[in-house]
């Protein structure tokens, strides 16, 4: 059985690559991917077009670990995510994930950001 803190690093280390199936993959069938600030997204085909919709618009990513902390299969990871759009706006956002792993895998993703934060980088 994969070790949940593991799983959520190489997860967090995958998006430096941006390939929208590698991170889908990480995800069971019936994984939840949810932004607090907005709804969230479940399965896999929505995955796919939700993470495609924002990360599309980005030349680069790096997300640095802050803290790291475990609790049966349960994850959080403070990250500070440091992107660079293709526009080369350079966004550094604090946030905090809560990722529960199930069999190797991502059953559930709760990203807590200040979305305002995300917005004032995004305008520059």
């Amino acid at each position: 059985m994969a070790d949940p803190a593991d799983v959520v690093r190489q997860f967090i280390a995958a998006w430096s690559r941006l390939d929208v199936d590698e991170l889908v993959g990480w995800f069971t069938r019936d994984g939840i991917y949810h932004n607090m600030p907005i709804a969230p997204v479940q399965g896999q085909a929505a995955l796919r077009a939700f993470i495609a919709g924002f990360a599309g618009g980005w030349a680069a990513t790096q997300w640095d670990v802050v803290n790291l902390a475990v609790s049966g299969n349960t994850v959080f990871a403070e990250r500070v995510d440091r992107t660079t759009t293709k526009d080369g706006k350079q966004v550094d956002l604090p946030c905090c994930g809560v990722f529960e792993v199930r069999d190797g895998r991502i059953a559930a993703w709760r990203d807590y950001f200040d979305m305002n934060a995300y917005m004032a980088g995004l305008a520059g």
